[in-house]
């Protein structure tokens, strides 16, 4: 249950009154009903306690300048129509009938009037119904949340114990009974079910319908006595007596109790709230809602005291009571406004709103007065809120308003726009940017006065909104804080004078610096552009954001996030930040800006002079820093950044000469940098072989080399002067390599061990470069060999000359280098086999065992090749070819294998050749019995096709034993039976001596 406090805020103001004393003077008011027939009229209906009922016209479209509560509202905008004078006694009720034209008046004489809504024809006294002491309308909400009544229940006369038999035969059929007892027909009665009243008559609760003027009863329940107040919403009737309040169906007829009320309370009293389709249950002070089931819902209001009238508007309850009006909210349960309009003790006061509970006009009186009151609107409702800087208020009431409909979204964004920009003025940075960023229609550019002064590339991007004026026009934030702390300082001077302000105590008790309040501005305005900047803008404000998010990295130096930016897809003008950017220092960001629009030889230029500076000691490296903080040596030095950095433009520029301009200084930095700028595939037009290998450096072997193989391996170069280079290089690294390997291992030191376990680490290449050579060429036919054997005749690359003298065919010099100068049998072998004559290894043996320049004969060799390939030699020649000092336990076994191989070889193929002897005498035995075989026709021979008979016609029979006369053997051919069985494909083998199935 909600606490009622009240709120300091203005959500109605008087618009106009009207005093009854000069038509009226010894008749009080007793009734209220208003009735809205357009825009720019409403009629107001009073009841008096002498039975008249005057009627009011009132314009609310008359615009009020009162904002202030507890004024006295004028009488210039309504105006008497008429007074009628019906009865002795008090009208009680009063019911506007709008689709109809009518009005319904209860007297308290329990009688019903009925006249037309202009008061301009006589009243009409409704007396089949006496007695009635309480009136209330049907609301229906929906039709299918109510029934309708014609079609589920049997129209019923007023006296049912009394009805006639003839009566009762018309109820069966479906007929009703006017007021004055009259038949009509039943598709008269049948209306929309608009105007449609539950009376109470003593006990008994009667639903009736006004059809063409005259009331139709539709049923009538069983009630209890004292019904004070009644309600009727959908298909439950709430009505309250002294005893509590209780609910009955008007489909079923059942009922049950609410709640009972307290022995000591104050009467009855109940409320329609028609926007929420729910309904208001009083007990003394208390407001319960219950829904249309009577279920507690939503809550409960509590008020000051006990309320003598209670009327609705919009998402407000107002009640009235000693000549006080206040408007609590009807889910919180605050008291939004208090309005004084009579004095205390003046009597009973009365109020009436527009029945769909929705609407702007509430009306409420006095005895004697009348007062118009309409809702103020809501911006102007915000706006209050915001000139008294309660601006949590204001975004509650807006994002309440938003979420009932009754502002749309786009209205809601420009509260938090307005809001973020008085917070902004008033120094609260933080909480304007979270306004702003609420604002789906604020645009970026409405930022761009607090960073740049005007004029400026952006002034014509900035809507000239001033939102509702309650701000100042937009200035530079240097100006804003400026400003705010000039007021601070007036503030805290009036503060001490006894002057209350609007400035915040925060800011008075502890006064911020200029420099706090500036970076906190900066902060959150980057903070603004970085999400903007993420929202589809146009370009014009694109390069706007992206600009001016850059000026501000710079004031906060935040030198990470500014890389980030110009490195990235952006949208930044380099004509506005370039003199900014060299002039502060920050020439990696420039760098980056330069290359992300295109401009690669300024950016490259740049990168240039870094990597110099870095290289001289004018700039301090970030990895020397690293390394004396923590040691940390994976951190890339300066000259490495801005080696990377331009490789990357490079990898993708086509521009020959800017690449080679630049191909120097990064390979003196980084060799691998400089080959994946000449091998990248990301360029469209690849770069000219020729001038790139003329721009290397005749130092940078390596990069020379790596290009060579690219162009040979991955772009499939078959250009034999390529090849050559590549050969030739290769050849010379590896003397070179091997040169200085030998030199090392001669001074007896690890030089060569050093460079086997750490190759590579310094090298843009995996493998030592000898293995490179022999790779290259074995595997590349292009080049020139001869070239290659000239520059490495006189070294010691042995296992190269040998695939040299391999491509050129000399098949001796093969051989000796691999059999006696790498004494490497298995290759020499193969070498051999590659060769494919026997001669080939007879003459590997005279190289084992006849070895020149006074070495040793290679005794083991030589019994390996016999023992490996001697079944191939003659041994005749093996044993010429076999030196007299061999020993002979070395040869013997081998000797003997090749001996008793030769044997086996012979033996083999005289069984291969008797068997295949054999099978030539089986096949011609064969033959000749398939041309002795003979066949008998008779008369009654068949042809297996055709089923004629063959007689003395020709036939043919295939080897499957079936016949075919002629004419069917040429259709079918000669190959293929009558079965479908190919004899080409499929062979009909017989057995035979040797050949069986």
């Amino acid at each position: 249950m909600a606490e009622s406090r009240p709120k300091s805020r203005t959500l109605v103001e008087p618009l106009s009154q009207f005093d009854l004393s000069h038509y009226s003077r010894s008749s009080p008011i007793r009734s209220l009903s208003i009735s809205p027939i357009s825009d720019c009229q409403v009629l107001i209906y009073i009841g008096t306690q002498s039975g008249s009922l005057i009627l009011l016209s009132l314009d609310p479209t008359a615009a009020t300048t009162l904002h202030v509560p507890n004024t006295t509202p004028s009488q210039q905008h309504v105006s008497f129509l008429k007074t009628v004078s019906v009865a002795d006694s008090p009208v009680e009720s009063i019911f506007v009938l709008d689709d109809v034209g009518k009005v319904l008046l209860l007297f308290c004489d329990q009688c019903l009037f009925l006249t037309d809504s202009l008061l301009t024809q006589p009243l009409k006294k409704l007396g089949f119904l006496k007695g009635i002491s309480v009136i209330a309308k049907r609301i229906r909400t929906s039709d299918s949340e109510s029934t309708n009544l014609l079609e589920n229940n049997s129209v019923s006369s007023l006296a049912n114990a009394s009805t006639s038999t003839g009566q009762r035969l018309l109820q069966k059929f479906g007929s009703g009974i006017k007021a004055n007892g009259v038949k009509v027909k039943e598709e008269e009665q049948h209306c929309r079910g608009d105007n449609v009243f539950a009376v109470i008559i003593g006990k008994r609760l009667v639903l009736i319908e006004l059809v063409n003027g005259s009331f139709v009863i539709l049923k009538e329940i069983q009630c209890m006595d004292g019904v004070k107040t009644m309600v009727w919403l959908n298909d439950s009737i709430i009505v309250g007596t002294v005893n509590g309040y209780s609910l009955f169906s008007c489909v079923t007829g059942q009922s049950g109790v609410i709640f009972t009320l307290p022995d000591v309370s104050c009467p009855p009293m109940l409320k329609l709230l028609s926007k929420e389709q729910k309904v208001l249950l009083l007990v003394d002070n208390v407001g319960v809602f219950v829904d249309a089931h009577g279920q507690p819902v939503g809550g409960s209001l509590v008020f000051r005291k006990s309320p003598d009238a209670v009327g609705e508007l919009s998402m407000y309850v107002v009640v009235l009571r000693g000549g006080k009006m206040e408007l609590y909210h009807k889910k919180s349960g605050i008291c939004v406004q208090a309005v004084t309009f009579g004095g205390e003790g003046g009597g009973q006061c009365i109020a009436t709103d527009e029945e769909c509970g929705a609407g702007k006009l509430l009306v409420v009186a006095t005895p004697t007065k009348v007062i118009c009151y309409q809702k103020v609107p809501s911006e102007e409702q915000i706006k209050d809120l915001l000139r008294k800087k309660d601006f949590k208020e204001a975004i509650s009431l807006a994002e309440e308003l938003e979420c009932e409909g009754e502002m749309a979204k786009e209205m809601l964004s420009f509260v938090h726009a307005q809001i973020g920009f008085l917070l902004l003025f008033d120094l609260h940075f933080e909480e304007a940017v979270d306004h702003f960023l609420h604002s789906e229609t604020m645009q970026p550019s409405e930022v761009f006065p607090f960073i740049m002064r005007d004029p400026n590339r952006w002034s014509l991007l900035v809507p000239r909104n001033r939102y509702w004026g309650l701000h100042p026009p937009p200035v530079p934030v240097e100006d804003v804080v400026d400003n705010g702390l000039m007021a601070i300082q007036r503030a805290i001077f009036l503060r001490k004078a006894g002057v209350e302000t609007a400035v915040d105590d925060g800011f008075l008790s502890n006064p911020p610096s200029r420099a706090e309040l500036l970076e906190l501005a900066i902060r959150n305005i980057t903070r603004y552009l970085e999400v903007s900047r993420k929202k589809e803008l146009t370009i014009l404000v694109k390069e706007g954001v992206d600009t001016l998010l850059m000026y501000l990295y710079r004031a906060l130096n935040r030198v990470h996030d500014m890389e980030n930016l110009a490195s990235s897809e952006n949208s930044c003008i380099v004509e506005e930040l370039e003199t900014l950017l060299d002039e502060s220092g920050h020439l990696r960001t420039l760098a980056f800006l330069y290359a992300s629009k295109g401009m690669s030889s300024k950016a490259l230029a740049i990168w240039r002079v870094l990597a110099r500076n870095y290289s001289s000691g004018l700039w301090k490296d970030p990895a020397v820093e690293n390394d004396l903080l923590d040691g940390c040596a994976d951190v890339m030095s300066g000259r490495e950044v801005a080696a990377t950095e331009a490789s990357k433009i490079l990898e993708e520029s086509s521009d020959e000469d800017l690449i080679l301009q630049h191909l120097g200084w990064i390979a003196d930095i980084n060799a691998v940098l400089a080959v994946k700028v000449l091998t990248s595939e990301k360029r469209i037009n690849q770069l000219s072989p020729d001038k790139v290998i003329a721009a290397i450096d005749s130092k940078k072997v390596e990069i020379l080399q790596r290009y060579l193989q690219w162009l040979i391996e991955d772009q499939d170069s078959d250009d034999t002067q390529f090849h050559t280079l590549y050969a030739l290089s290769l050849a010379k690294s590896a003397i070179e390599a091997f040169e200085e390997e030998s030199g090392s291992k001669a001074f007896g030191t690890q030089m060569g061990e050093t460079r086997s376990s750490g190759y590579g680490k310094n090298s843009i290449f995996q493998c030592p470069v000898q293995e490179r050579l022999q790779i290259f060429l074995q595997s590349s036919d292009l080049y020139d060999p001869e070239d290659v054997l000239d520059l490495i005749e006189g070294s010691e690359l042995w296992l190269e000359k040998a695939i040299l003298y391999r491509k050129l065919g000399q098949e001796t010099l093969v051989l000796q280098i691999l059999a006696l100068k790498l004494e490497d049998s298995e290759a020499a072998e193969q070498y051999c086999a590659e060769i494919g004559r026997p001669d080939a290894y007879m003459q590997l043996l005279d190289m084992y065992l006849d070895s020149q320049d006074g070495k040793e004969p290679m005794f083991k060799a030589a019994v390996r090749l016999l023992h490996n390939h001697g079944e191939s030699l003659d041994p005749l020649q093996v044993l010429e070819t076999l030196s007299p000092d061999m020993p002979l336990q070395l040869a013997s076994d081998t000797i003997l294998r090749m001996l008793r191989a030769r044997l086996h070889h012979h033996r083999q193929g005289q069984i291969v050749h008797n068997l295949s002897r054999a099978v030539d005498i089986d096949a011609r035995l064969a033959r000749l019995e398939e041309r002795s075989r003979h066949v008998q026709i008779n008369d009654e021979s068949l042809c297996d096709s055709c089923h004629a008979r063959l007689g003395t016609k020709l036939f043919a029979m295939y080897p499957d034993d079936t016949i075919v006369c002629y004419k069917c053997y040429r259709r079918q051919g000669e190959s293929t039976s009558i079965t479908g069985r190919d004899f080409k494909k499929d062979v009909l083998i017989k057995p035979g001596w040797l050949v069986t199935r």
